[in-house]
């Protein structure tokens, strides 16, 4: 590796941390809306009864956490190498 290559892994990092907080809040308002448009309905039984529940809110949340995950595991090697150095000698 260069010795700017640890900014690279860096910004990678933090791009992963942005886009899964991202993901994160998204699935949360996804979620709040079906809960909403579920309250608004008169009759809940017959609702539940046809309506097939979506994982959109779940999957983005849990993506959200796991790219999170990935990107603070990327963003700390970029540390690692920035305060080591690279390569080591």
């Amino acid at each position: 590796m260069d010795q700017g290559d640890w900014f690279i892994l860096a910004i990678v990092g933090g791009v992963f941390i942005i886009l899964g907080a991202t993901g994160i809040f998204w699935g949360i308002r996804e979620e709040k809306k079906l809960f909403e448009a579920l309250a608004a309905k008169h009759d809940l039984r017959e609702f539940s009864l046809r309506h097939v529940e979506s994982p959109q809110p779940g999957a983005l949340k849990i993506g959200g956490w796991i790219a999170i995950a990935v990107g603070g595991i990327i963003l700390a090697v970029g540390i690692i190498l920035w305060k080591f150095g690279w390569p080591l000698n």
